[in-house]
């Protein structure tokens, strides 16, 4: 089980930023996995768990201070709809968090590099939607109970708690409700922490409407939320949520956007390549506005991470 500590603020006492990684499933599709199917990157925790646990160290070679287990759809209702039992599946659950801890430590061991923090470990807790794949992380009004998501999140929160990861990542949220109920869920576990970022409409507000800024005070005062942002999103649109964060909440600020293209949720498919802005030549204005954890998420690449990383590094403080 955890300890009740802040990962976040541990790091940040002593580095000014903490890079995170990129996109899971792109990487797993270059080396050579099939992802078209309901399960989507958890679908390689039943084939290939090997890859994931390769994809996490390019990460951390590529300059990044957290990994994001391979959680993101991995759940007991999904497992469920293969025949695998709720005990199997809890297993499978816990190797997302073993897998990327052993890339890191591994990592660790070869560099124990001290111009950087020790890499964490963030248990991904990927929405309702992502279960449902039909693009509902990007709407958010399921029509189901507070009950019903906390019976469909709570085993997969357990899971990857009592895994040993360092804290948890709400990640793709797109609706008030769905934050609600995950807080009220992590009151459970009391020693643990949390990340929450959520999916966007634009740039001022989530995806099921409600303004940003009010999520942010819903949550500013709560200690078990360690950073509160973004991710999912478009490059276009992070300047203007990290502003509106800024501006309501001094709990560190989190924004890991997709590319710089437009996922399009009813095609499943992305356009805008020929206009992606790249991420590193943003990432400075996002940190001088006030982001203090910044990564990838859809379509970025460990080539991606390492320009970011090389863009912040050098702006680093480091107090030890």
């Amino acid at each position: 089980m955890l300890s009740k500590v802040n990962p976040i603020d541990a790091i940040l006492n002593d580095y000014s930023v903490l890079i995170l990684d990129g996109a899971l499933a792109t990487e797993l599709e270059r080396h050579g996995c099939d992802l078209d199917d309901p399960l989507w990157s958890a679908k390689v925790l039943l084939e290939n768990s090997e890859v994931i646990y390769q994809v996490h160290a390019d990460y951390f070679h590529a300059g990044a201070d957290c990994a994001i287990t391979s959680s993101y759809q991995a759940t007991i209702d999904g497992f469920s709809e293969r025949g695998i039992s709720e005990k199997e599946a809890v297993d499978l659950i816990k190797r997302t968090v073993s897998l990327a801890r052993k890339a890191r430590d591994d990592f660790w061991k070869d560099e124990m590099l001290v111009s950087r923090p020790k890499p964490l470990v963030a248990g991904s807790v990927g929405p309702y939607g992502a279960y449902l794949a039909d693009g509902s992380e990007y709407v958010g009004n399921y029509g189901v109970s507070d009950e019903r998501l906390r019976e469909f999140h709570r085993p997969r929160i357990s899971a990857l708690i009592d895994a040993g990861a360092d804290l948890l990542a709400f990640e793709t949220i797109p609706s008030l409700q769905e934050a609600n109920v995950l807080i009220s869920l992590l009151k459970e576990f009391p020693n643990a922490s949390a990340w929450l970022s959520f999916s966007l409409k634009n740039g001022a507000v989530i995806s099921d409407g409600t303004l940003l800024k009010d999520c942010a005070k819903s949550f500013a005062d709560n200690e078990q939320i360690v950073a509160i942002g973004i991710n999912c999103a478009p490059a276009s649109v992070v300047k203007e949520a990290v502003n509106v964060l800024r501006e309501y909440t001094e709990t560190p600020i989190i924004v890991y956007p997709n590319s710089g293209e437009t996922y399009h949720p009813e095609t499943k498919t992305w356009s805008g390549r020929e206009v992606c802005n790249h991420l590193d030549e943003q990432v400075k204005d996002w940190y001088d506005d006030g982001a203090r954890l910044i990564g990838g998420c859809c379509r970025t690449t460990p080539k991606q991470i390492e320009k970011i990383a090389k863009k912040l590094r050098p702006i680093q403080t480091v107090s030890i």
